[in-house]
């Protein structure tokens, strides 16, 4: 069990689960725990992925089943695990139990609630689908053996199997109405074509240039047949696939940008929101959020203008107004040569060098730190245009994979040098990275709970995180901090644009408009993240929440507890239970104040 020196007192708080030896736990605790377990490795046989990301290849010659009868399956199986949680009696349990039944029961009936919307009738966008996973299989994957070969062929011979699901699906949503909207599938059909016909599928065929030297000649030759002769039937597949795509879907999507243009879409937008911000809060109450804060931000943005050069540099700034000063700052900054590299090795020499500057400061804000170690590479070239800057992928020890910030190079003068702290900050550390990988490292926790990720947690923690580069000194150039509060305006202007979007009538390019006029973003990454909450209602709304709660908890703890206030037994509070509610959180806070 995980103990936390805090402020020399050792303090437990709700790790103590799993620290009975089985045969001395209740017969409720007992129950409950091997439904838990029962569970994980239902999921873990039914996606084979998830089982090898995490070291587990007893599975790897299956990919997990897309077909609509094995989503309906899954779907009552769910409801089965459910009925069988609710004939354990939750009073039996102690409360570390019962905070582990409550969370098992929101995971699973929030999927429940879900399925009714049959978002799986959606399968692509612009930054996912089966086009995307196809080019990356043989990413993160182990290949010690031959049979690891034989394995990774078998799912290829798989693949079209579930390109025709897929199509299968695509085609059962436009008969429904449930498709993404047109304007968010525009790069698609181009990225397909050039998976299909350009090199992004032969990727594919790295692992053929490593064989370990204890395959046999024989054994190679056997496997590079058997993956040449599936690689030629998968390409053919994905040809049916781009052409279906191009003539006949996108085509035929919705014209409309708003989630309530869904069939159910009102009642799917709720349940969005509820689900991605684990509050009760409704679009008009974000949205107001959203616009005080835009305010707020806005008024720090200008002392910061004003900190700069850009004045010495600019006589007749001076002169202006505060939304022509900030106009005109804006065109500065997006203008400036400057500002931006000059190749992609050089932007990624600069995110590694941010990372290394970063961890030496994590001791001092962190008593706890992960053992998985974490890397900087660029997002694949075939789908770089069409994804936002940056996305973390997380790894594990038992699949000897570490985390990745994966970094856009595309476009470099839209990739400014002043966004590059807070960025790496939030992807790597002190944000999604240490949070991720701390949670699957935890002790005493059932396996779905170092898993969990509840998104106003996880991305309210890494927004949360851009912030503590305070703490470390990195935003003393006033341009960095500028960054820094870019990130945040981003993210604060998100509460209005998506409401607005989905709720409230809003256009394509008023949002877009909002954000240039808020932001220094640049168009292109503007575009792409408005279509981004076009075809993920809601996700977006969850990180300035989460880090408003994560902030608002900090601010009591220190208020409370005065010079007893330590900052790294707070982080240790927030991450030490994994990825949480953030009603379940503010609980978890407020009793460890109570407990100094």
């Amino acid at each position: 069990m995980r103990t936390y020196i805090l402020s020399s007192i050792i303090v437990v708080l709700w790790l103590t689960a799993g620290a009975l030896a089985q045969d001395e736990q209740p017969a409720a605790a007992r129950r409950l725990h091997q439904l838990f377990e029962d569970r994980f490795q239902w999921q873990m046989e039914q996606f084979p992925a998830q089982a090898m990301a995490r070291g587990d290849y007893s599975n790897a010659d299956r990919i997990a089943d897309t077909s609509l009868q094995a989503i309906r399956s899954r779907h009552q199986q769910t409801k089965a695990f459910v009925d069988q949680l609710h004939t354990v009696d939750r009073n039996e349990l102690n409360a570390d139990d019962r905070l582990n039944y409550d969370l098992f029961e929101l995971q699973l009936t929030r999927n429940i609630e879900g399925h009714r919307f049959r978002t799986f009738l959606m399968p692509i966008g612009s930054r996912s689908g089966i086009h995307q996973d196809i080019p990356q299989m043989a990413d993160r994957v182990r290949f010690s053996t031959a049979q690891d070969y034989r394995n990774y062929v078998k799912r290829l011979e798989q693949m079209p199997k579930a390109v025709d699901n897929t199509i299968t699906l695509m085609r059962l949503g436009l008969d429904e109405g449930r498709t993404p909207a047109k304007i968010t599938l525009a790069g698609v059909p181009a990225q397909v074509e050039a998976i299909v016909e350009g090199e992004a599928l032969d990727a594919l065929d790295e692992p053929f240039n490593r064989f370990p030297a204890h395959v046999s000649e024989s054994e190679r030759t056997e496997v590079r047949a058997s993956f040449d002769a599936a690689k030629v039937t998968l390409r053919r597949a994905l040809r049916r696939y781009a052409e279906f795509i191009t003539d006949q879907y996108v085509p035929n999507c919705r014209d409309t940008v708003a989630a309530t243009d869904l069939p159910d879409g009102a009642d799917y937008y709720n349940h969005q929101l509820r689900t991605f911000t684990t509050t009760d809060l409704t679009a008009q109450e974000i949205h107001d959020i959203g616009l005080s804060e835009v305010a707020r931000i806005r008024v720090e943005m200008l002392e910061v203008i004003r900190r700069s050069d850009f004045l010495e540099r600019n006589a007749k700034a001076r002169s202006l107004d505060d939304d022509e000063l900030f106009d005109a700052f804006i065109h500065y900054l997006r203008t400036n040569s400057r500002f931006y590299h000059t190749s992609e090795e050089a932007l990624l020499i600069g995110y590694r060098a941010i990372c290394k500057e970063v961890d030496g400061w994590l001791p001092k804000l962190f008593a706890t730190l992960p053992r998985l170690p974490y890397g900087v590479k660029e997002i694949p070239d075939f789908m770089a245009a069409t994804q936002t800057t940056a996305y973390y992928q997380h790894g594990d020890i038992r699949n000897a994979e570490a985390g990745f910030f994966m970094a856009n190079t595309y476009a470099l003068d839209q990739r400014p040098k002043y966004e590059m702290i807070p960025l790496a900050m939030h992807e790597a550390v002190p944000g999604h990275h240490l949070q991720i990988a701390l949670a699957h490292e935890l002790e005493g926790l059932p396996e779905f709970r170092k898993n969990a990720y509840f998104i106003a947690f996880g991305e309210g923690w890494a927004l949360y995180s851009e912030r503590l580069g305070i703490e470390m000194g990195m935003y003393d150039d006033p341009y960095n901090d500028f960054g820094r509060l870019l990130y945040e305006m981003w993210r604060a202007c998100r509460l209005v644009v998506d409401p607005g979007l989905h709720a409230f009538g809003w256009s394509r390019d008023r949002a877009i408009q909002f954000m240039l006029h808020n932001t220094a973003l640049s168009e292109l990454n503007i575009e792409n993240e408005i279509d981004r909450y076009i075809g993920w209602p809601g996700q977006a709304c969850a990180y300035k929440i989460g880090e408003l709660k994560i902030r608002e908890l900090r601010t009591k703890a220190e208020a409370a507890l005065g010079e007893r206030f330590d900052v790294r037994a707070f982080h240790d509070v927030v991450l030490g239970a994994g990825s949480l509610p953030l009603t379940v959180l503010e609980t978890r806070v407020n009793e460890w104040i109570e407990s100094q």
